[in-house]
């Protein structure tokens, strides 16, 4: 099968890529930096050049595949959320969708399946409500994103081809992303809750993370929104608790959400909102997390390396 990942050079592209190598497929990443030097298993896959303005071009890479990924989308924790920095936010997310779905409408034939990469801040606060796909949107400014994001590539459906849309909480892995961050200041011996510590934080292990991912594109009944999310949710403290027990330090810190919101701004309802979402779709149609417990993820994540066998020679 060709697989093609647009934003495929990202921390769940490359271990998306990466899983679908191993299992034999064709993979192709959109990037716009196609010479850039790469590492790992990524350097097995075609890099193409990602040309959203010119959506001809980009439809004779999509012929020959059967699967499609949106991932790109620039990093919403890189910087505050200044009016030029939303602008960019936008742009990446909502006209690339666009460029995609242009593309997508060029090809013959086109694809089958497209994965549509979304968040749960889809649903803006929630606070201790239960939240499952049919919860609506919330109305802040990564909520409003979100929507926005889906909608960009809304219009493939009516081209025939199935669409599904992956609303990710906060993926887990040592390779970077979120989990490097909290354990930083966990390492320092200054850790602690974020603000009260009380808001629910959705998470999933990167290897479950994948695993939906090449779940729903074999399944040919998996349409719309799908919550990327383990069935059992934490609150902030809860996970930044369970780190500072993994390395043996304390955190009895916390960070006033106050502070936060003066340090960060806006940006700053990414650690604050608190959403308790469910992977309800998921689990009815029949997937089976790896990790569905933090404790599991966590075990694994911090499990030491195998130990290297050394070759005998008589």
């Amino acid at each position: 099968m060709h697989v093609v990942i647009a934003g495929g050079t990202g921390l769940i592209g490359r271990a998306l890529a990466a899983a679908c190598l191993a299992r034999g497929d064709t993979v192709s990443v959109l990037t716009r930096r196609p010479d850039a030097p790469v590492k790992g298993a990524l350097r097995r896959a075609a890099k193409v050049l990602w040309t959203p303005n010119d959506p001809n071009a980009l439809a004779r890479h999509l012929r020959t595949a059967e699967v499609v990924v949106n991932l790109i989308g620039e990093n919403l924790a890189a910087g505050r959320w200044t009016a030029a920095r939303k602008r960019a936010l936008y742009a990446s997310r909502v006209e690339s969708g666009r460029a995609l779905t242009a593309a997508i409408r060029l090809a013959q034939p086109r694809p089958k399946v497209l994965l549509q990469a979304s968040a749960v801040g889809y649903y803006g606060d929630r606070g201790d409500a239960l939240v499952g796909e049919d919860t609506p949107p919330g109305d802040d400014f990564l909520a409003r994103l979100c929507v926005d994001w889906e909608a960009s590539t809304a219009p493939v459906e009516a081209l025939g081809v199935r669409r599904v849309v992956l609303r990710t909480g906060v993926v887990l892995t040592r390779e970077g992303g979120a989990l490097p961050r909290l354990l930083l200041p966990v390492r320092l011996g200054v850790g602690g809750p974020l603000g009260s510590g009380r808001q629910w934080m959705p998470w999933i292990h990167m290897e479950d993370e994948v695993g939906a991912m090449l779940f729903l594109m074999a399944h040919d009944e998996a349409t719309g929104p799908f919550n990327l999310t383990a069935p059992q949710p934490v609150t902030n403290a809860q996970l930044v608790r369970a780190l500072a027990q993994r390395l043996h330090r304390p955190a009895f810190l916390p960070v006033p959400a106050f502070a936060l919101r003066l340090l960060l701004g806006e940006m700053s309802t990414v650690l604050l909102a608190s959403q308790r979402v469910l992977p309800n779709r998921l689990l009815s149609l029949g997937y089976a997390f790896r990790y569905p417990t933090l404790d599991a993820a966590l075990d694994a994540l911090f499990a030491p390396p195998p130990a290297a066998t050394t070759r005998m020679t008589p």
